[in-house]
């Protein structure tokens, strides 16, 4: 018998079985009562769960924005390393300097040059060490550069000129030897000022570094990391006349500091009695001997001209036959030039063009800065949800990617590279693959990639903070499709085993990242598409930015509501839906639904339904909008109450709306009009391909003698200020990246067959001659490549060099689309 049972059946008080015990009213009374006892107890259960349930499920969101996807990577640890890759384990990877090594490892020890002129009696001397436009250097940039073997670049600086150059050669089990050689030349001889190479040596975290001394002189630094094992940067002896040599043994706290480190540990000397001017050396060593030592510099210094080299040498090649320096590093150089100039007329046949030596050593340099400007960058991003009250870490990840602008934008930028590979994946698939694996392994669980990616230390000191937190509502033009649309084509042919792993490998990302873009950009209308991350409260913006489009101050609807549409973005996912088809199919995967989704964002019926504008007789977006709104300074308030402070003096202008916007198509004529068109979606027999190709060479519109402008002349917007403070971007200046678009949608054109071919073929030779004879000319002037241009006077404009996407000029000479 239980003991429940027995309880109840025992006599109350010894006399026996009580009647009362068993009548209903009291067994009502007890029954209910434990059984609301046990469903409280139940109910207060299953609110502990729902709870905890809940706070995991936030918990989960909250993590979501750091989690990487759930998918195996494309790349494997250890691919970069010396033992996968020795060729590029070693490389002018620090994007940000006139000239620094590192390698493609997580910790890389690193090796920089820094410069400064005596006697200029400025007080501290100028030290140039990152790229810097507020340096004014007449110009400076790769001459030539494989983006494997060697380069040669040319810095022209006020009254001399520096030429690096190095080599790599294999050998050993750690990426084997490089050297770099330094020549200084004036430019007036019976001038010549006296310089200060310095090259140094700093370790970012774990190694060793042991710096060996000659009669006080730095003669070499012996070394030891985990990725590199034994190594010895060689100082060989400088042959000048008169030259001094001091150095500095010191440590830095992180990579960034370097620069304000040395500038600390330099002294005046008296060097030439007969000058009054300061002459400044580095002291020596600047910490205890006891304590580690992590950044080691030698400093030559003489009058011009001279020149001097420094040799690495890893530990681990037992076979090396001479050291890479002298007659020997030259004779390599001229073997790795030769090469060059062999294979890049081969790739780019421009000479078959017509081209002149000076044009094609042009292309040279644009090309070479391009590949040359490659970094490898290591770190976490910030990162922010609406989940997260606070940016966090991403995790830890490498990143292989070229970058727009040494100066300015030393870091990774997603619809940038896209446009970059279209000029690296010609010269060398394998580069290109490697850089859009980097890419697609930053993806998180959501399919997201952030769209500006500020690895390090040292990239992070390059960024103002406001732009350092990515936001994973954000999103970017997906255009790694552009050059993945070849790369593809040409790995289905192939049909390598090599290329079917990669394919397979790259299939399950590319497909997180098409659905992510078809869950969190999407419209409101079937089969449109929506920017994120514009701010309906941006009160100072004349139009509020559309920074996630690339496009940032291009004028978009006025008032950002969720009704927008907008025909760039949609035009992007037919491209991706396009080679998603292609992949899927190759793969022998399902790819029809990819077909599906590209036949319908192709449609021209359906896309002329969402975006076609019969009042602007042009393709636009969709928005809540007016044109009639301009920027006004608030008026001082007036009647302040007692106590109330008076609002500041000089606000800033504040947007003010003439006219009530409302729901209509934007009719603003540019670069966005165009999408459809430049992604060759237009019909070859369409009426509107008709009036886009007779707008395009419009001087009114979009055409000039340089390229196409981006915004119509006859937009209110055109050439205005967004803010009080921010002068226009998107809104008239000629972008090459957008006219290579146009390029290779005139050149489709021409050879597709319909009404227009001749039309669109006599358009592509007049824009094509415009734009490569203004780079030429504004390269030829001022001895950079630019980052837009003017549309009035076709001059250079923007950050320089800008050798990003700017550097598809080769590929517009070469009319390889």
């Amino acid at each position: 018998m239980s003991k429940e049972v027995r309880r109840r059946s025992r006599p109350r008080d010894g006399l026996g079985p009580s009647k009362s015990y068993s009548r209903p009213s009291q067994k009502s009374s007890k029954t209910p009562g434990g059984l609301l006892t046990k469903l409280a107890i139940s109910a207060v259960a299953a609110g502990v769960v729902l709870v905890i349930a809940y706070m995991r499920y936030q918990t989960s969101l909250k993590s979501a924005v750091k989690t990487p996807l759930q998918s195996p990577t494309i790349l494997a640890d250890n691919s970069s390393s010396a033992a996968e890759n020795p060729d590029r384990f070693w490389g002018t990877y620090r994007s940000h300097m006139y000239f620094g090594m590192k390698t493609r490892s997580k910790a890389s020890p690193v090796v920089g040059l820094m410069w400064l002129t005596q006697f200029t009696g400025q007080m501290p001397p100028p030290l140039r060490h990152w790229c810097d436009q507020g340096d004014r250097l007449q110009r400076y940039g790769w001459m030539l550069h494989d983006g494997v073997n060697f380069g040669s670049q040319d810095i022209h600086d006020s009254t001399y000129m520096l030429r690096t150059q190095f080599v790599k050669r294999p050998g050993g089990q750690h990426g084997g030897d490089w050297s770099a050689r330094v020549k200084a030349v004036p430019y007036n001889p019976n001038k010549p000022a006296t310089v200060s190479l310095m090259f140094y040596m700093a370790l970012d975290g774990q190694g060793q570094l042991a710096p060996q001394l000659t009669k006080k002189r730095l003669s070499s630094i012996k070394g030891y990391s985990e990725e590199l094992g034994h190594f010895e940067l060689k100082f060989p002896k400088n042959t000048a006349t008169g030259a001094r040599n001091s150095h500095l043994i010191s440590h830095s706290p992180q990579l960034d500091k370097l620069k304000d480190v040395l500038m600390a540990s330099m002294a005046v000397d008296a060097w030439d009695k007969k000058r009054t001017l300061p002459y400044f050396v580095l002291n020596g060593r600047a910490i205890p001997s006891d304590q580690p030592t992590n950044f080691v510099v030698h400093q030559v210094t003489a009058t011009l001209p001279f020149e001097m080299e420094v040799v690495f040498e890893s530990g681990s090649v037992t076979n090396r036959r001479d050291t890479l320096a002298g007659n020997v590093f030259e004779n390599a150089l001229q073997n790795h030039v030769s090469s060059f100039n062999e294979r890049f007329l081969k790739t780019f046949p421009l000479k078959e063009r017509g081209y002149s030596v000076n044009e094609i050593n042009f292309a040279k340099a644009a090309f070479s800065n391009m590949v040359g400007s490659i970094g490898y960058f290591y770190g976490s991003s910030l990162v922010q949800s609406i989940y997260n009250e606070e940016p966090v870490e991403y995790w830890q990840t490498p990143l292989y990617t070229g970058v727009p602008s040494r100066p300015f934008f030393p870091r990774g930028f997603l619809w940038d590279e896209g446009f970059h590979n279209l000029l690296i994946s010609q010269w060398d698939p394998s580069i290109s693959k490697d850089i859009i694996a980097h890419w697609l392994d930053t993806m998180n669980i959501e399919g997201w990639i952030p769209r500006e990616q500020i690895l390090g230390v040292e990239a992070r000191a390059k960024v103002p903070g406001e732009f350092v937190v990515q936001r994973n509502k954000n999103a970017n033009p997906p255009t790694f499709f552009l050059p993945l649309q070849r790369l593809i084509k040409d790995m289905i042919k192939s049909n390598t085993l090599k290329d079917r792993t990669f394919l397979s490998a790259l299939y399950p990302r590319l497909k997180a990242w098409y659905s992510w873009y078809n869950s969190s950009q999407v419209g409101k209308d079937p089969s449109s598409y929506r920017w994120r991350g514009r701010d309906a409260t941006a009160v100072k913006q004349l139009n509020p930015l559309t920074l996630t489009s690339g496009l940032d101050d291009y004028p978009r609807s006025s008032h950002p509501t969720d009704d927008e549409r907008h025909v760039d973005l949609r035009c992007w996912l037919a491209l991706a839906s396009g080679v998603m088809a292609d992949i899927a199919r190759s793969l022998a995967k399902d790819w029809e639904e990819y077909d599906r989704t590209h036949k319908l964002l192709t449609d021209n019926d359906l896309l002329d339904k969402l975006h076609w504008s019969e009042q602007g007789q042009q393709y636009s977006d969709y928005g809540f909008h007016t044109d009639r709104v301009k920027l006004e300074r608030p008026k001082p308030q007036l009647n302040l109450q007692p106590g109330q402070r008076p609002p500041p003096m000089n606000q800033d202008k504040i947007r003010v709306t003439q006219e009530e916007p409302k729901n209509q198509f934007v009719n603003i004529f540019g670069y966005v009009s165009l999408f459809p068109f430049l992604l060759k979606i237009v019909e070859p027999d369409s009426p509107k391909l008709y009036k886009i190709l007779n707008d395009l060479k419009n001087p009114s519109l979009l055409w000039t003698d340089y390229g196409l402008r981006s915004l119509s002349q006859s937009a209110k917007l055109y050439n205005r200020y967004n803010t009080e403070h921010d002068p226009p971007y998107w809104r008239g200046a000629i972008w090459i990246n957008m006219n290579y678009l146009a390029l290779g949608a005139l050149d489709f054109y021409s050879r597709s067959r319909g009404p227009y071919q001749n039309l669109a073929a006599s358009i592509y030779k007049d824009l094509r001659k415009n734009i490569v004879d203004n780079l030429m000319t504004n390269y030829e002037k001022t001895g950079y490549i630019w980052e837009n241009y003017s549309d009035k006077t076709g001059e250079g404009k923007g950050s320089h060099p800008f050798t990003g996407w700017s550097a598809l000029v080769v590929l517009i000479m070469g009319e390889r689309y």
